[in-house]
């Protein structure tokens, strides 16, 4: 009987974040609230090490293993090294929110540490197998992390919409995968796409018909995930019901992993029915943009105004991806880097300004921003401009590099609806502009963050412009990754 090792050292970032994460579990256990700091830096520690192993590996050739249900690649490198990072930022923003609340407890960092997990797994993933065991990992830290505030009523209610819309979700896309593997008679998303390609779906008979419809039930399964029209109801709810660093979490990093999901699903496995799934992302890329657009005009929570904003950025994401073409997906990559990266510094100003029994979450409170500080009004305009696709910040460049892919491969009726949305859109980010320079503040209350905060913050922002400047290399970075 022949034993095979499996290659250990493919999954070494993921093998690491895993016994620090249960190490962080029973440290934690004997740490009184006053100690409760190292278990943020223990947090931080990991993460670090997990950026250090996987920056180790990516020079590395791409690598199958785990008898074909694991797969390390530069993509998914790339990817991993964000989430650690953007995972880490939102750390840090969050502490002193929690500290101030009572709430500064190890179940957030064990928690937000376990999504990190099941978001690697998804990333890495080469089989539906795997696909489904690290989406329920994230889903499920989510859920409880939705929760995690016991004590407010708003909190609960957004935790259980949350998590029965969630399930469906993941009945969905589990349907469509079961019926997938009827048709092809595997789990392995490299055998699934050679079956495609040899067989494809114009077989006729019943095996045509599993594939249509398993197909259409995983497109469903990513929308709502993803957060795109007509898929999206949970956002809005998700969003102004949690407490902001769970928001800020949410918002953030599982965007990349749902972005690599989208990769390994519907371009490694089923590119050859590209024809088919272009048609249903184009459909929800217009119906995100437009409602995520003109329904956030008319909000006056900042959180919730966001959310929207999200569900249009998840169109211009899908645009890049139903082009179809290795630039669209390099021009995706990057923009969902971007946008993390946007996120995670609009909802850190939400934090920077709030303080205990006072929530930033209207648009009112940040009116007159300019006069209590020049340089937080400042960044947040860098956010809102990049957002809005402002040169020269990088949401501009993000945005124009996937208007290009589209315009490629001939879709120019997508371009004109992307662009005119984006002008629509950019109504209610200017007015936040408007509120901190030119309104008089109706809380002169002196904002205060510690020193760590606002030189990440600042960063933050900054990176928003310098970034816009030189967009080059990280550019290149996604190229090299797709290709």
């Amino acid at each position: 009987m022949n034993i095979v090792i499996p290659n250990l050292a493919l999954a070494l970032p993921e093998m690491f974040l895993l016994g620090m994460t249960c190490l962080l579990l029973v440290i934690d256990l004997f740490l009184t609230d006053k100690n409760r700091i190292l278990t943020y830096l223990l947090a931080q520690v990991t993460l670090l090490g997990a950026v250090i192993i996987t920056y180790t590996q990516i020079g590395n050739p791409a690598e199958i293993g785990f008898t074909g249900l694991f797969v390390r690649d530069m993509m998914g490198d790339i990817l991993k090294i964000f989430i650690y990072v953007i995972t880490a930022v939102v750390f840090l923003y969050s502490r002193d929110y929690l500290q101030q609340r009572k709430q500064f407890k190890g179940e957030f960092y064990a928690l937000g540490l376990f999504g990190v997990l099941g978001m690697m797994i998804m990333v890495s993933a080469h089989s539906f197998l795997t696909v489904y065991l690290g989406l329920e990992l994230l889903s499920l830290s989510l859920y409880t992390m939705v929760a995690l505030n016991r004590d407010s009523e708003e909190s609960t209610e957004a935790a259980m919409k949350f998590f029965v819309l969630g399930a469906i979700a993941s009945g969905m896309l589990l349907y469509g995968m079961s019926m997938i593997y009827g048709a092809t008679g595997s789990l392995d998303i490299a055998e699934i796409g050679d079956y495609i390609t040899q067989n494809g779906i114009a077989e006729g008979g019943k095996i045509n018909m599993v594939l249509s419809f398993g197909l259409v039930f995983i497109v469903v399964g990513l929308a709502f995930k993803l957060g795109a029209v007509p898929f999206h109801m949970w956002v809005p709810d998700i969003y102004q019901g949690a407490q902001t660093p769970v928001t800020l979490y949410l918002g953030a990093a599982p965007k990349l992993a749902a972005f690599a999901m989208v990769m390994r699903l519907l371009v490694d496995g089923m590119e050859n029915l590209h024809a088919d799934w272009q048609m249903m992302l184009s459909a929800m890329a217009v119906l995100s943009l437009a409602v995520g657009n003109i329904i956030a005009i008319a909000q006056t929570n900042i959180k919730r105004m966001l959310a929207y904003s999200t569900i249009s950025h998840v169109g211009f994401l899908l645009l890049g991806i139903l082009a179809g073409t290795a630039d669209g997906y390099s021009a995706s990559m990057f923009y969902v880097i971007i946008y993390a990266l946007m996120s995670v510094g609009a909802f850190g100003m939400i934090i920077l300004l709030s303080r205990s029994g006072f929530e930033a979450d209207s648009l009112d409170d940040f009116k007159g921003l300019n006069e209590r500080s020049h340089w937080y009004a400042f960044m947040m305009l860098l956010i809102m401009f990049s957002m809005a696709g402002v040169p020269p910040t990088v949401g501009f460049f993000a945005k124009l590099w996937v208007i290009e892919a589209v315009l490629n491969v001939d879709m120019v009726w997508l371009a004109v609806a992307a662009v005119l949305f984006s002008v629509i859109g950019a109504y209610y980010y200017l007015r936040i502009i408007k509120l901190m320079y030119f309104d008089k503040p109706d809380d002169e209350t002196t904002i205060t963050a510690d020193v760590d905060m606002r030189v990440v913050i600042s960063v933050n922002g900054v990176l928003m412009l310098a970034l816009g400047l030189f967009p080059g290399a990280l550019m290149s970075i996604c190229q090299m990754a797709i290709s």
